[in-house]
């Protein structure tokens, strides 16, 4: 009797890994077909793709997209500034975020409720997108890399997230120790607190520099001067503005135009999507972990 119920819950158990793999098979089919096609639409003749003839496969393989955006120059200065603007902005973010986070996160904090509330009311409630400009116009960072990086310098979802870990990471026993050997709470900050907590970090890290990667509305609003836009709003530019410029303009008829313009228009995707697209698998644990703190109430 026990064998035949062990032989049921093991059919039961393969059935049920069985219909998880075909679910999840077929969400990631949904989900990577638009960027396969990106690919593959990228190095296709427009004309193809337009007739529906590019579904698996590139057809009429062409590399002119990509050779014309390696002339752009604009797509060069944009990763050059997308690349400064992510690894200064990031470590900033880091540096304000995780001190924030064990502060508030210790439970002998005079007024740390109230000041979560306030870090909560801010994700609800803001001062709105004038307010904001005025602002930036009166520090004087309008139209400098600053007005990417001060105003967004703290995520208040990140903070509570990060303040989670502490909670459920630090114990206050470990304090406690440390304080009787005569640890100073910048030393026990630094020296233990931030050797146990490098996960965190790396969770920090990864969604903070995902975020300033992605971003270009602040950067369409505060920068006015070309050279210094980064690559998303570079992209953007071309994708809603037609702003193709020199990129076309050799193409001897509006249908060459138009040909040029899209093949453009794919492989930019493509090439400011790369760096994340290889980071990812590598750093996919973090993204989960990340997830999983901030599924936890704290």
């Amino acid at each position: 009797m026990k064998a035949e119920n062990k032989i049921s819950l093991s059919r039961a158990d393969r059935l049920f890994d069985i219909v998880n793999y075909v679910i999840l098979t077929i969400v990631l089919l949904i989900v990577a077909y638009p960027l396969y096609f990106i690919v593959i639409a990228s190095v296709s003749d427009p004309i193809a793709v337009y007739a529906g003839e590019v579904v698996l496969w590139p057809h009429r393989f062409t590399w002119e997209g990509y050779e014309r955006i390696l002339e752009y120059e604009a797509f060069f200065t944009g990763y050059r500034n997308t690349f400064i603007y992510t690894l200064i902005g990031t470590t900033v973010n880091v540096l304000i975020t995780i001190p924030g986070a064990y502060a508030l996160s210790r439970k002998d904090l005079v007024g740390r409720n109230v000041m979560m509330m306030m870090v909560t009311f801010t994700m609800i409630f803001n001062g709105g997108l004038i307010p904001t400009y005025l602002l930036v116009l009166q520090l004087k960072l309008y139209n400098t890399m600053w007005a990417l990086i001060l105003p967004v310098a703290v995520s208040a979802w990140n903070l509570i997230v990060a303040r989670t870990f502490f909670q459920q990471t630090i114990p206050d026993e470990l304090l406690e120790a440390a304080t009787l050997d005569g640890c100073s709470n910048f030393q026990f900050f630094t020296r233990v607190v931030l050797p146990l907590s490098k996960s965190i970090i790396a969770v920090m890290v990864l969604f903070y520099a995902v975020n300033h990667w992605n971003s270009y509305f602040n950067a369409l609003i505060y920068l006015k001067s070309p050279d210094k836009y980064p690559l998303q709003l570079v992209l953007r530019n071309i994708l809603f503005e037609n702003s193709l410029g020199d990129m076309v303009e050799d193409a001897s008829t509006l249908a060459a135009q138009q040909r040029m313009g899209d093949l453009i228009k794919y492989g930019v995707i493509m090439a400011s999507s790369l760096p994340l697209l290889i980071l990812y698998p590598f750093l996919q644990r973090y993204f989960i972990q990340g997830v999983m703190i901030g599924a936890v109430k704290g």
